[in-house]
Parts: C-alpha cells; structure tokens; sequence
C-alpha cells in the first residue's frame, strides 16, 4: 500500500514516444544518402531481420553498404532510440524487429515503399 511518505518510483523501459520521434527525426536529418531511411522501410515492411539478411537486401540498391556499417547503424537504432526488438535464434543470430508501438511513429517519418 502506497502512502505520502512511501517514495515513488517509475521505472520506464522505453521513452515515451515524443522523445522517440524527436530522436528519430535527429537521427535521419544526418543522413546524407538516404540509407538510414532505407533501412527502417525494411523494418517497417519486413517482421524480423537479422543483419546479414538487410545487407543482403541493400545490396541490391544503389547503396555501398558492409556488414560492418549496417550492423553499427541498427545497433544505434535499436539502443539510442530503443525502436528495434532483438532476439537470438536458435543458431545464435540476432534477429532484430521493429516493436509495434512505433511503427506508425516509423511510418510517419520515413513513409513506406
């Protein structure tokens, strides 16, 4: 039971989604190619992706990706904005997958092909 003189604590996982979409726009303003935007128009239209599957796909585009640089650019996004999910298949690879409360954020922003 809660009283007056019992601290209070709010302990939020994720920040709410203003703080979500003012980091996200911050973050796609310094893209210069396009390719951060690419990227999470394959997370919005794809349910889970592992890194050697989203290169594979950017591959195919007109932009020079490496495994390396992809896998930075979704580490940044699914840790400075907390908008990607991941989990360890059986065979030990990361999975990573937008979470549903802010895809329409996602949307909003990026648009969708």
């Amino acid at each position: 039971m809660h009283t007056s003189s019992d601290p209070v604590w709010v302990i939020s996982r994720h920040p709410d989604t203003g703080v979500v979409e003012r980091r996200l726009r911050s973050y796609l303003s310094r893209d210069r190619t396009g390719i951060r935007r690419e990227v999470l128009r394959h997370f919005v239209n794809t349910r889970s992706l592992s890194i050697a599957e989203l290169v594979a796909k950017l591959k195919d585009t007109d932009f020079t990706v490496t495994f390396q640089a992809i896998a930075s650019m979704v580490g940044t996004i699914a840790s400075r904005m907390g908008i990607l999910c991941a989990t360890r298949t059986s065979g030990g690879v990361h999975n990573y997958e937008l979470k549903e409360k802010y895809v329409g954020i996602v949307v909003g922003i990026v648009g969708v092909n």
